[in-house]
């Protein structure tokens, strides 16, 4: 194949308690897409982040086209060709597509004194129509644009650059099937140029498809590379987590016989902008799997019942009894607790150690009259869900932003344990989250159940629903369009009802 495009050998890097990398090494070609994969905490990100100047490493060498690099800074990397499409937008939502594209390297006018709009509008119009991309326009507000358009622009933000290397980080998490299209299409092209690719996906199906060798960390450690074409998805998995994973198997306790008693039901709820008189209900110890295609309206609803949104018609009742949830606070009282799909966002304090956010929720159970915390009850609750969930961290007083992304999301469902919530909302509980994490997640839904409490699971990966889900509710265009009970369910039957955007009612 000729000398790499990039190669790294010997790279390490450790934090106070944590050796992220050690002696890892792995090499990308050019017009080559490797895919980079591992559980969660692997040290992925950890090598991402010293490629493209965030960290600098503690030892090892890089090398460009041949040449050792030292790579002083994200910009630096910028100008040696080595981008990056973060997993997390870094967008400033008060500026247009254009602005965040092109921001410190706008065109000026009257010798750089001015801005020049108009040149940079043009310029982002003729760049969004070579990659393809019509899903928004040069003037568009950030803040206007859903997840997926976002994503979007970081990706074209990326393609700006005169990229040699382009690193790409989960970067359909948040795509719709027609905007994954869109992206492949990028990548095929990016190849064509000769740009090497890293694509880091937790999704086999996409690596099977995209990729031409797949490098797998575990531990923080170079553990093998495969071709893709003669890598079994099995093969691969197993040396990710180290251990045999049956990916279809359906964990013990998913089927229960006693979910007669219904404790929470939602009826003919609407809000002014997407919901139309949606109807539910979810009973004792079941998992109740919520499935569409994107803004079918699923988060909307999750949002509408804890009170973030406010609904325009419609009742809830929490186990027979009406009541009122006007915020978040009053459906914490209630006994629900909501895990957002943004955890980062929405669910965590990051700059916080991880037992404040442990216990967040539940801050009145462990605070005197007076309001100064009883420091032992609070770490002894902390400790036993780090150990129950088997949290990766050096210590309960670690900082959370710097836990991976399966472990951060560990962190939040720990926060909602902690408070005794008898109803739990799952808004995407598995994003972003490898293999062998999502076993673990998998695991701790079914014991929930199993203990008596009851998961709403909302969900875009369709295995997942069929694996986990009693009972599933499919919607579209802000209704319910079927119903389905798990016996009967299978990815056809699931896909018809979602696409029934006229639907005016559920089925069963």
């Amino acid at each position: 194949m000729g000398e790499p495009l990039l190669k790294v050998e010997g790279i390490s890097k450790s934090f106070p308690g944590v050796q992220a990398l050690s002696d890892v090494h792995f090499d990308v070609h050019k017009g080559e897409v490797i895919a980079l994969v591992g559980e969660n905490g692997a040290g992925k990100s950890s090598l991402m982040k010293i490629l493209s100047g965030i960290y600098e490493k503690d030892a090892g060498t890089i090398y460009l086209e041949g040449v050792p690099v030292q790579i002083d800074g994200p910009r630096h990397a910028q100008e040696l060709g080595i981008i990056i499409v973060h997993q997390e937008m870094n967008l400033m939502p008060h500026l247009t597509v254009a602005q965040n594209i092109y921001i410190g390297r706008e065109p000026r006018r009257l010798g750089g004194l001015l801005l020049d709009e108009k040149k940079l509008n043009r310029q982002t119009a003729e760049l969004l129509d070579r990659l393809g991309i019509k899903e928004f326009a040069p003037t568009d507000l950030i803040e206007n644009l859903t997840v997926a358009k976002q994503q979007m622009v970081e990706i074209a933000k990326a393609l700006s650059f005169d990229a040699k290397v382009v690193i790409m980080d989960e970067p359909t998490s948040a795509l719709t099937t027609s905007e994954t299209e869109t992206l492949f299409r990028l990548i095929n092209d990016l190849r064509d140029r000769g740009v090497g690719v890293i694509y880091i996906s937790h999704r086999m199906e996409e690596l099977r498809r995209i990729t031409d060798r797949i490098t797998i960390l575990r531990d923080g450690k170079y553990i093998a590379t495969m071709d893709t074409d003669t890598a079994s998805q099995h093969e691969v998995i197993k040396l990710m987590v180290g251990r045999e994973i049956d990916e279809n198997a359906r964990p013990e306790n998913v089927r229960r016989d006693n979910v007669d008693d219904v404790v929470l039901r939602v009826q003919n709820l609407s809000t002014r902008k997407l919901l139309k008189d949606v109807s539910f209900e979810l009973r004792r110890g079941e998992i109740l799997g919520f499935s569409g295609l994107m803004g079918a309206g699923r988060t909307e609803l999750a949002r509408a019942i804890i009170g973030a949104d406010r609904m325009s018609a419609g009742q809830i009742f929490v186990n027979g009894k009406e009541v009122r949830i006007g915020q978040p606070a009053d459906a914490v009282k209630h006994g629900i607790g909501y895990l957002s799909e943004d955890r980062k966002a929405l669910g965590l304090l990051l700059d916080r150690d991880v037992n404040t956010n442990i216990l967040l929720s539940s801050l009145a159970n462990y605070t005197n009259p007076v309001g100064f915390m009883k420091s032992a009850p609070g770490k002894g609750t902390s400790q036993k869900y780090i150990d129950s969930l088997r949290i990766k961290t050096p210590s309960m007083y670690a900082t959370t932003k710097n836990l991976s992304g399966g472990n951060q999301q560990k962190v939040v469902i720990a926060k909602w344990l902690a408070r005794d919530c008898d109803i739990l909302i799952f808004d995407e509980p598995t994003r972003g989250i490898d293999i062998g994490a999502k076993e673990e997640i998998y695991r701790l839904l079914n014991d929930l159940v199993a203990r008596g409490k009851s998961i709403i699971m909302i969900s875009s990966e369709l295995p997942e629903v069929l694996r986990l889900s009693h009972r599933i509710m499919v919607m579209a265009g802000g209704r319910i369009t079927g119903e389905i009970d798990s016996d009967g369910a299978d990815q056809a039957t699931i896909m018809d009802y979602a696409t029934r955007v006229e639907q005016q009612g559920a089925e069963k």
